[in-house]
């Protein structure tokens, strides 16, 4: 039986494993990690950043993910997520690809928010945040391998 667009992609990316992770992809995913951490650590001295997590604290939680560069200040995974990610992009140096768009700084806060939500007993390896920042990487660059609103951005800039 003929397959949709859409449970073809999903299929994709479900059978995803820590075996299609090549040494290239490894090393070049350790290093926008890397780069994507410096840039957030940077970015946690803005002002914006300040105040979206100044405004988060009404969401404070002690079981959850750490805002990065303040280890005494946790948030849901969802917020944290949140907060961590503006400051990747506050000031605007996180990597890019084309089309226009910042992969890194929209998946990295999230897949790390989400880890340190584990149980201390489930925690997930290096290796399985290699995976799922990879994944994460992977739907982001197929959605904008469907879009045709994405080819047109170097157009309408």
């Amino acid at each position: 039986p003929s397959q949709t667009i859409t449970g073809n992609f999903a299929n994709v990316i479900h059978g995803l494993n820590a075996n299609h992770l090549t040494d290239q992809v490894i090393q070049r995913s350790k290093r926008m990690i890397l780069d994507t951490l410096g840039v957030g650590l940077l970015g946690t001295s803005t002002e914006v950043c300040q105040k979206v997590a100044q405004y988060s604290k009404i969401y404070s939680s002690d079981t959850s993910s750490t805002i990065w560069g303040h280890l005494d200040f946790r948030l849901p995974p969802l917020y944290a997520a949140f907060v961590n990610g503006v400051a990747v992009h506050a000031m605007d140096f996180d990597d890019t690809w084309h089309p226009a768009t910042h992969p890194s700084g929209a998946i990295l806060p999230a897949v790390i928010a989400l880890s340190e939500a584990f149980p201390q007993k489930k925690k997930i390896s290096g290796l399985d945040l290699l995976l799922a920042f990879n994944v994460g990487i992977e739907v982001q660059g197929r959605l904008l391998r469907f879009s045709s609103e994405a080819r047109n951005i170097p157009k309408r800039y």
